[in-house]
């Protein structure tokens, strides 16, 4: 008995403590997902999309390619922008725009259609990245500022990290044959700089910023906004954060 209550003692000092309540929020999907509090004392960079201020113009997909190199053949986009259409049947269609043509507009006379939008996709930059714990000789990795990268020099093109991510956001790039996909412009952040697609966006749909400051763009953009991020449920803890987000969007 006497050692039924000393487990007992245990066991609740633990709940109250918060360890053990702690421990099983964190595993439970939630909007406090997309707010993780970010490592204090360092940059730790997030990206933030309005929706309802994107208009298809895909000079985002533009500028990502011509800063990065990116192939100049369909499906290898390191950003890209979907076009949703919801009917009033209940059935939603996704489409791929493609840069340097205009989105097909739906008639005034289509009377089926409830609603149509347009949602910029991109790496997440997840905070517990799969790509990063699948690769096996270390390829992919993360900065200290919490930029998932490739090195293409240790790369071995086996596809693991592709497969491990739950956002199609990599893909096997045709020439070096060695993992791609977005790194939030690196080579432009780390000199001061805007991501490519945020600075060409003309209505500033994109936003970046550094989370731990708190006069950045992002931080006032989680601020003032109801944010949201795609597929909490998988605990990857992106940092790519959606505000308007239609529940359509996956």
């Amino acid at each position: 008995m006497n050692g039924r209550r000393t487990f007992l003692r245990g066991f609740l000092s633990v709940l109250l403590s918060g360890g053990a309540i702690g421990g099983i929020l964190k595993i439970l999907p939630s909007e406090a997902d997309a707010r993780e509090a970010p490592p204090k004392g360092q940059k730790w960079y997030g990206f933030g999309v309005s929706v309802d201020k994107c208009i298809g113009c895909a000079r985002c997909m533009e500028a990502c390619k011509n800063e990065n190199n990116v192939p100049r053949v369909p499906f290898f986009f390191r950003t890209w922008v979907e076009r949703y259409i919801t009917r009033k049947n209940g059935t939603t269609t996704v489409k791929t725009i493609e840069p340097n043509a205009e989105p097909s507009p739906e008639t005034a006379s289509d009377k089926s259609i409830l609603r149509s939008f347009f949602v910029p996709k991109l790496c997440n930059q997840c905070a517990s990245p799969p790509c990063v714990q699948v690769c096996p000789v270390g390829a992919t990795f993360q900065t200290k500022d919490g930029v998932v990268l490739v090195n293409e020099k240790t790369c071995i093109g086996c596809r693991y990290c592709i497969q491990a991510c739950p956002y199609g956001a990599r893909y096997l790039h045709p020439v070096t044959r060695t993992a791609d996909k977005c790194t939030f412009c690196y080579h432009r952040i780390s000199q001061g700089l805007l991501p490519a697609c945020v600075e060409v966006c003309p209505t500033q749909a994109r936003i970046f910023g550094d989370l731990n400051a708190a006069a950045s763009p992002m931080s006032r953009f989680l601020r003032m906004n109801k944010i949201h991020v795609l597929k909490p449920g998988l605990n990857t803890e992106p940092k790519v954060y959606y505000a308007n987000l239609d529940g359509e969007v996956r």
